[in-house]
């Protein structure tokens, strides 16, 4: 056998990196997280939250009207007896 029947040897130059589309998908995921933090960073700079007032707003106020389905669920959940609703009095009956 001669030396030219043997496995020849590859003599191809392999592509540069930027030809390969791998490269470009790793790289694309920590630049958009970079470019997300400069535009959160912005968003932050140019919208300042604004100043509450110390005082509650007048809803606050109420007691606990607003809580009394959350309450009636809660109290059927612990003893398994369900509470009626009062009866809300007619408001103005005109008798004839």
């Amino acid at each position: 056998m001669s030396a030219s029947s043997t496995v020849p040897t590859v003599q191809s130059k392999s592509a540069p990196w930027w030809s390969f589309t791998y490269v470009w998908m790793v790289i694309a995921g920590p630049a958009a997280v970079v470019v997300a933090s400069f535009i959160t960073l912005y968003l932050v700079i140019n919208s300042p939250n604004t100043i509450l007032e110390a005082e509650p707003a007048p809803q606050a106020q109420q007691g606990t009207a607003n809580m009394a389905p959350a309450m009636m669920a809660r109290n059927h959940a612990a003893t398994g007896v369900v509470q009626v609703k009062p009866a809300a009095p007619e408001a103005h009956t005109v008798k004839p």
